[in-house]
């Protein structure tokens, strides 16, 4: 199976291409890129390079959210055109799950935290167990504080992961015992770890639904908050 992993929920963009037990390429810019401009293109200098068409995927993995909301719509928009050009699956996974994935069969507790902005994070507990990766709370978005908070009722060492550790590094570690932190080439969001979890989630529980899927975000967007801030709620629908 040949699958396309699309990674565009933090500052970073991210594709590549995994065919069964081996990762074929990844491309990854992490530099003031807009993911708008330059995706498509990614995309095509990936497939060209592995001479490989689009038509010979089998599947399409997309980061389906927490992230920027910005990013996650730019990816679900690309992924969702893709799936419906070629008839070809497609597999949302979430982006706090590959970041974590990224830091496979570490011991403890794995705590990937992605800036939320105003001292906040998005994140999730984890612990491999039995070489699978099991989430050991609700997808989180929260301040750092109560993180810390959460994490002190663990007797276990905690590995943090993704784009807020250089924001924070130095709080948890004076205030987390055992912490331990990523190496920098981890920490950013890699599609081909995105790829291998969407692989596994299509072998286990089958595609989803292309007309249906959208990200999800974890908090209202900042649209939403001033709308609220000036109107009261929102309606149902989203603006």
């Amino acid at each position: 199976m040949k699958i396309l992993g699309i990674d565009t929920a933090t500052e970073s963009a991210s594709c590549a291409v995994l065919d069964d037990g081996k990762v074929l390429g990844e491309i990854i810019y992490n530099y003031k890129k807009q993911h708008s401009v330059i995706l498509m293109e990614m995309i095509d200098t990936l497939l060209r390079n592995l001479k490989l068409d689009i038509t010979d995927m089998d599947a399409f993995a997309v980061s389906e959210g927490p992230g920027s909301f910005t990013g996650l719509r730019i990816g679900a928009a690309a992924v969702k055109g893709l799936s419906q050009g070629t008839g070809k699956p497609l597999v949302g996974v979430s982006t706090l799950d590959s970041l974590a994935f990224n830091m496979a069969y570490s011991p403890g507790i794995i705590c990937p935290i992605m800036d939320a902005l105003r001292g906040n994070v998005y994140t999730a507990l984890y612990e491999f167990e039995n070489e699978i990766l099991a989430r050991k709370s609700e997808y989180l978005a929260i301040s750092v504080d109560e993180l810390i908070e959460l994490l002190a009722a663990k007797n276990s060492p905690v590995c943090f992961i993704g784009d807020a550790v250089t924001l924070y590094r130095v709080k948890l570690s004076q205030n987390v015992r055992e912490a331990r932190f990523a190496p920098l080439h981890l920490n950013v969001a890699k599609a081909a770890s995105l790829a291998e979890l969407g692989m596994i989630k299509l072998r286990s529980e089958g595609a989803g639904d292309l007309h249906a899927f959208a990200p999800f975000y974890l908090r209202k967007s900042q649209a939403e908050r001033e709308y609220e801030k000036k109107h009261g709620e929102l309606p149902n629908e989203r603006l």
